[in-house]
């Protein structure tokens, strides 16, 4: 119960980031005006914590739970064996609709000599109870980029490999820029444009075999965590036997209503995709029940408009909507407006004054087409936009709202008054300066 979120993913990654964010101002402690602070730990108890973490949620997701809602938990090995029949432990349950929640695991590339050395995935990696002297970290997605900065905030010497010119490559050139300059102030090692070739021992030494420019590079090693994407969960259950097969995409095939090509059957989460948060899963989960519940009379189609997501790493990476490089591929027009939060009194109280908002905006209009922003809490900052954009608000509204000072919050005010000044009509203004000065 819980699945990869409770068990091996959002809890888990939280976890472990918070106690490495500590550990963090522990070491910028003359930033916040201490002479000297220093910290005693062992990566065991941070482990220990991270699963009393699992622990103390875990009841949210629990068969208990379920079951006072009134829900029959039955937990084993289940088969579909026709679109109105599941047998679970020997036993076949009749129904009218079947959801299909799946999720996904993570995807391990069929490297050469991988398996020998041994590897660690998004799943395993919380049995650690040492910390690896040297951590090589294979993908530069969100999970790879917050598990490196994790480990090496524990004293991890970390080297992050990445086959694309960037890391974090649905974000745009400059975010990524900006998260793989603080990799490297933190000592993380960030080769991009290197293509990993084998895994090898080799004098009783682990190493990766890559290739960079026609150049081959050795990556040495102690422990190596492989996060270069999930793959749905699609086989073993008895979805090929009735016909249902995984797109080009790995995940299953529905239509705006949740359904598979068999109409009694639905999915949702990972193993239906576009998009892999738990958030969107349990999104996508209302929409498959009510169809199913009530799809004689009702249906619903899924509303994918504005989707947000954040990567965890310091600074954080939030996005709702369009950033640059999707409006420029899907030939959308758009205007963009910054603001630094740099210069935003609560983040210099803060000592953490860095990072910006950039807004996309309909040309000549208020209406946003996507926000991302890099910094402290912009996960938390990004849901104004979110409503903003599920609800058509524009920046003349959110210029127009009283935001409590000082606050970060305030940032997302300063970027619509950016947007504002930008497109002050400088006319009516030079016309309004000798009004006013004909006055004196």
């Amino acid at each position: 119960m819980g699945g990869d979120c409770l068990n091996t993913g959002c809890v888990p990654s939280k976890a472990i980031l918070r106690s490495a964010k500590m550990l963090s101002y522990i070491k910028r402690a003359k930033e916040y005006g201490f002479k000297r602070a220093f910290v005693e730990f062992e990566f065991a108890d941070i482990m220990d914590r991270v699963h009393r973490i699992i622990k103390q949620i875990e009841p949210h997701d629990s068969v208990e739970r379920y079951t006072k809602m009134g829900v029959d938990c039955i937990q084993g090995e289940a088969t579909i064996t026709s679109p109105y029949t599941v047998k679970v432990n020997d036993k076949e349950i009749t129904t009218r609709n079947i959801i299909i929640a799946s999720g996904g695991q993570p995807f391990v590339p069929p490297l050469p000599g991988l398996a020998e050395v041994g590897y660690y995935t998004s799943d395993t990696i919380w049995t650690l109870r040492t910390l690896p002297k040297r951590l090589a970290v294979l993908g530069g997605g969100p999970i790879g980029c917050e598990l490196a900065q994790a480990f090496a905030r524990f004293g991890a010497k970390v080297t992050q490999i990445q086959r694309a010119s960037h890391i974090m490559v649905r974000e745009d050139t400059e975010v990524a820029e900006m998260v793989q300059a603080q990799f490297a102030k933190e000592g993380i090692t960030v080769l991009t444009s290197h293509k990993a070739l084998h895994a090898e021992q080799h004098e009783g030494e682990k190493r990766l075999i890559c290739e960079h420019e026609g150049q081959q590079v050795i990556v040495p090693f102690d422990e190596i965590l492989v996060a270069v994407g999930r793959t749905a969960n699609t086989k073993g259950f008895g979805l090929e036997q009735l016909g249902i097969f995984a797109g080009t995409r790995g995940t299953l095939e529905v239509d705006e209503h949740m359904r598979t090509t068999i109409p009694t059957i639905y999915a949702c989460g990972d193993v239906a995709g576009p998009y892999q948060f738990t958030h969107t899963a349990s999104h996508q989960a209302w929409y498959a029940t009510v169809n199913a519940l009530f799809g004689p009379f009702k249906t619903f189609k899924a509303d994918y408009s504005v989707i947000p997501w954040t990567t965890f790493t310091d600074p954080e990476v939030a996005r709702v909507g369009l950033n640059e490089q999707e409006a420029q591929r899907q030939g959308i027009a758009y205007e963009v407006t910054k603001y630094g939060i740099d210069d935003l009194d609560r983040a210099i109280a803060d000592q953490e004054a860095h990072g910006f908002i950039k807004v996309l905006t309909q040309p000549g209009k208020d209406k946003i087409l996507g926000v991302t922003i890099v910094g402290h809490h912009a996960g938390d900052l990004i849901a104004e936009y979110i409503i903003a954009m599920k609800w058509g608000i524009g920046l003349n509204k959110i210029l127009g709202t009283i935001h409590i000072y000082p606050t970060l919050a305030e940032a997302n005010k300063f970027a619509a008054g950016e947007w504002k000044k930008a497109l002050a009509p400088e006319k009516v203004l030079q016309w309004i300066k000798r009004f006013q000065e004909s006055k004196l």
